[in-house]
């Protein structure tokens, strides 16, 4: 079925930042537009003259209320509609030091969940494969295939030594 769908679509840049520890992670609900009603890592596009980097600082604040102290780059994930003439590619960023308290914002409400209770089923089906590599410090590239109706049907998901790998 992934032979139907075109893969060289035009492309948008978003990033996605997951702010976690040893134990924990901060995940949001969506409130509103693309994903709304599911849990997720705080991000979004990626501004003209902007590195990805300083877009997930950007979003991680607008969308949380929290400041990135550091961020680690740990991979890039495709993101491939069955009939958007855009593929989605985003910067994925592991956050383990900042500053600020979350708060509930106008997109988002954050919460913390111990690792072994993150709500996969009510996240974007994608990630059960690749956040629990990033939770094992690794590094990633991949490429997941929806349906119209946001079912994922195939994906590919390699990890890589480090991300520059990718």
């Amino acid at each position: 079925m992934k032979d139907n769908i075109n893969t060289n679509k035009a492309k948008k840049v978003l990033t996605l930042c997951v702010v976690h520890n040893d134990v924990h992670i901060l995940l949001g609900m969506k409130k509103r537009g693309f994903g709304e009603g599911k849990w997720s890592g705080f991000g979004g596009k990626v501004l003209e003259g902007e590195t990805a980097e300083e877009g997930a600082v950007r979003e991680l604040k607008e969308k949380s209320g929290i400041t990135a102290l550091s961020l680690e780059k740990k991979g890039v994930l495709h993101f491939i509609f069955e009939e958007n003439p855009e593929a989605l590619e985003v910067h994925i960023f592991a956050v383990f030091e900042y500053e600020g308290e979350h708060e509930e914002t106008e997109e988002m409400i954050p919460q913390w969940f111990i690792h072994n209770e993150i709500p996969f089923d009510e996240m974007w089906e994608d990630g059960k494969y690749w956040l629990p590599v990033l939770l094992d410090g690794k590094s990633f590239y991949g490429k997941f295939y929806f349906l119209n109706d946001g079912g994922l049907f195939d994906f590919e998901l390699n990890e890589v030594e480090n991300f520059n790998d990718a």
